[in-house]
């Protein structure tokens, strides 16, 4: 049997087809495996020529599947290697090649979401936001510049260490060490998104009272000396309650922030 080779032209088009339709047909049933599964078409036929073999991978590779996608990129490259040794008469099976998805996507979401959600989005747009500031163009230009610089490399990385190494390449990511590295990181993030919303999230009222024997009293004032930036806190701490806890949508958040914070300008409550 003529020996199947994947050249490293055939792993960059798979590996762009993943990055970039990763999320791009998404339903309950299904979420990422179609995007999955056209990582796979661009070297289908190339591995299997006989058009039933090449069906039977297709379908296998649009069963369910989900993971965080930049990281998840190491699966695709082990899928990857894994198809292309079973094409060439090694003793692999495709059931093989599914349960090794499924045990990893879970693991590495858990990683991804830490490191890249969690960590290295709110980092880069805390950047971008305070170069923003006053309409400064080089906030989402220096956010789109980065996040690319640091995505394209680390995924294609990730991509070919799969390919290359199989499941020994995931092995520091699925160990007993990735709980610790998975809380650290998610440790992280919850510092840098507290350094975020302290810094961008501004909120004061502008309620004043004034004593029988005459004392105008300022409740921001009053507040500023119990609690500091309370009431941004409470606004952050609202909104993650009802999006977390009640399973509001971030386009309705917005929305009520939106009515809440008209409200209260026009009826002097708040005030900047």
């Amino acid at each position: 049997m003529e020996e199947r080779t994947l050249t490293r032209k055939d792993l960059r088009r798979c590996w762009r087809a993943w990055m970039m339709h990763n999320l791009s047909s998404m339903s309950f049933e299904r979420l990422e495996s179609f995007g999955f599964c056209l990582s796979m078409l661009p070297v289908a036929k190339k591995l299997y020529p006989d058009a039933a073999q090449r069906t039977e991978m297709l379908r296998r590779h649009a069963s369910f599947y989900n993971t965080e996608p930049q990281i998840g990129a190491i699966v695709n490259g082990m899928a990857l290697g894994l198809e292309e040794k079973k094409a060439n008469g090694e003793p692999i099976d495709g059931e093989t090649i599914n349960t090794l998805k499924v045990g990893l996507m879970g693991p590495i979401a858990g990683i991804g979401d830490s490191m890249i959600p969690g960590m290295l989005i709110p980092i880069l747009l805390s950047i971008g936001m305070a170069l923003a500031a006053g309409g400064n163009i080089l906030g989402p230009l220096f956010y789109t510049a980065a996040w690319l610089a640091i995505i394209i490399p680390g995924s294609w990385f990730l991509f070919l260490k799969g390919y290359k190494m199989g499941s020994g390449s995931v092995e520091i990511l699925v160990s007993s060490k990735s709980t610790r590295l998975r809380e650290a990181l998610s440790l992280l993030g919850v510092f840098v998104m507290g350094g975020v919303a302290a810094s961008y999230v501004k909120l004061g009222t502008g309620m004043e009272f004034i004593t029988k024997d005459g004392v105008n009293i300022h409740v921001q004032q009053m507040l500023d000396g119990i609690f500091p930036q309370l009431l941004p806190l409470v606004v952050v701490l609202g909104t993650w309650y009802l999006m977390a806890k009640r399973g509001v949508s971030p386009v309705k958040a917005m929305v009520l922030l939106l009515i809440l914070a008209a409200l209260g300008v026009s009826t002097g409550l708040f005030a900047g």
